[in-house]
């Protein structure tokens, strides 16, 4: 007897929905819609509600786990854990790729493989267990695969931003700029494209559902190609 591609995915993520029609939506990608040639529900609305679950259960976790630590410190892992490298990381556990409904075109460039869309629909997902099972449900799945990586954060992480500007004040530069290149998506789903520029060395820029994310992410571009020695 086989067995429905969805009920596959239902056994990790721990939870048989009551209204499957949810998950579907969790799991379309927004190139079906426009491959059909008619309007059908994405995955994008659940993925707004699902990094805001995210962030509230990591955040309860971490403030509960770090009792000690300074919000300073807490923020850090907050942010480690919420990125869009954690999601991908879960996706992938999960092989969360296979069960995305995307357009051929998509597919044919990588898409189940791309971490922006594995973490967008990762969101989804956990957007789509609160809708349907609520917290308890959407909760048990996050602490399931993100408390090993919130415990593997004794030390807090550097902060890219800091890191690269006590770099720049170490070699006598000036601080680092950081300026926005692009930005695209609705209010509740924008984009940033940030560029940050330092004296002598290539500028470097990177994405994020934030400024300060993006700024984050092409601080960190920075460091790594000043590591390289690019």
């Amino acid at each position: 007897m086989s067995v429905e591609p969805q009920e596959l995915l239902c056994d990790s993520l721990g939870h048989r929905f009551a209204r499957p029609q949810i998950l579907a939506e969790a799991l379309t990608h927004p190139s079906v819609r426009s491959a059909k040639g008619h309007k059908l529900q994405a995955y994008d609305r659940l993925e707004f509600l699902g990094d805001r679950v995210l962030g509230v259960v990591v955040a309860d976790d971490l403030l509960r786990r770090y009792r000690d630590d300074e919000v300073g410190a807490v923020a850090p892992r907050f942010n480690a854990l919420v990125r869009r490298e954690a999601l991908a990381k879960v996706a992938a556990e999960i092989e969360l790729g296979r069960f995305i409904a995307m357009s051929p075109t998509e597919e044919a460039t990588g898409g189940r493989a791309k971490a922006t869309i594995l973490a967008d629909c990762c969101e989804a997902v956990i957007g789509a267990l609160f809708v349907d099972g609520g917290l308890e449900a959407a909760a048990a799945f996050i602490h399931r695969h993100w408390d090993a990586m919130a415990e593997a954060l004794a030390e807090p992480p550097r902060d890219a931003k800091t890191a690269l500007q006590e770099w720049a004040q170490a070699q006598a530069m000036a601080p680092p700029t950081y300026t926005i290149s692009e930005q695209v998506g609705p209010p509740h789903q924008t984009t940033f494209t940030i560029t940050v520029s330092l004296e002598g060395r290539p500028p470097k820029s990177a994405r994020g559902r934030s400024r300060r994310a993006a700024e984050q992410a092409a601080a960190e571009a920075m460091l790594a190609g000043i590591g390289d020695g690019v």
